[in-house]
């Protein structure tokens, strides 16, 4: 490495790993953004990482307006996009944000999609979280449900591959309350650990008898404290598998 590269690599931690994948173009910008942290990732277009993964602290009131100044610190780290993918947690139709239950009341009818284009001067993809995340994780094959567990409950559903968009099972009611009621952080805390393990395993039954999946995926934090053993058919997904799934984003 020259003696400029170095001082490149010095001076930006991602650099090295941005002209590693600098061959592969487009670069996408990959943004989670969760209801506790906000994480972004430089992709190439095979969907891999060329640069570390930075979070900040969701805005404590994550108005559309915070949430985008954080947005805007992030953009600033990660320099060098040709494109942009976010995950949003809430109800996403062609870029405009609907309902956002773990955010908040202001992002009802937001052009999110939109607005970060006019900022930014890229195109870009805003789509669900746990949809981006499903994108990350599922084979393509038959079937395929994910349900995330953070802040609240996502969940994205594919068929062959293909994502059938509007699924928000959170807030379908579920016993006597939702789904997100019992096994979002609310009802972790509420219920305890113990009881938030029963529910999980009533879930995955209940699921599997109303959607009749070939395979499901569980991601989010909370995921760390499950105790129980997982039918063979089901499986735990990387938090990450949120940001890697942005560039699929773009062959939608």
């Amino acid at each position: 490495m020259s003696p400029k590269a170095t001082t490149a690599a010095v001076s930006d931690p991602n650099a090295v790993l941005r002209a590693s994948g600098a061959s592969s173009s487009p670069v996408t910008l990959s943004i989670d953004i969760g209801g506790s942290g906000i994480k972004a990732m430089l992709l190439n277009a095979r969907g891999k990482p060329i640069s570390a993964r930075e979070r900040i602290v969701t805005p404590a009131v994550p108005t559309p307006s915070a949430v985008l100044r954080a947005l805007e610190e992030l953009r600033a780290r990660l320099a060098g996009f040709d494109r942009v993918s976010v995950g949003f947690p809430g109800v996403v139709k062609n870029g405009v944000t609907y309902v956002a239950v773990n955010l908040h009341p202001k992002w009802a009818n937001f052009p999110l999609e939109r607005e970060l284009e006019k900022r930014w001067k890229k195109p870009v993809r805003v789509a669900n979280d746990a949809a981006v995340q499903g994108h990350g994780a599922v084979k393509g094959h038959g079937v395929e449900l994910i349900l995330t567990f953070g802040t609240g409950m996502g969940s994205a559903i594919f068929t062959d591959g293909k994502l059938c968009p509007g699924l928000e099972l959170g807030h379908h009611p579920w016993r006597e309350k939702t789904y997100e009621d019992y096994l979002g952080r609310r009802g972790l805390d509420k219920y305890g650990k113990k009881q938030w393990n029963k529910r999980l395993e009533e879930a995955i039954e209940q699921t599997a008898a109303t959607f009749n999946w070939d395979h499901l995926y569980l991601g989010g934090g909370n995921t760390k404290k499950i105790a129980f053993r997982l039918p063979k058919n089901v499986s735990i997904v990387s938090n990450e598998e949120g940001i890697l799934g942005g560039v699929k984003l773009w062959r939608e």
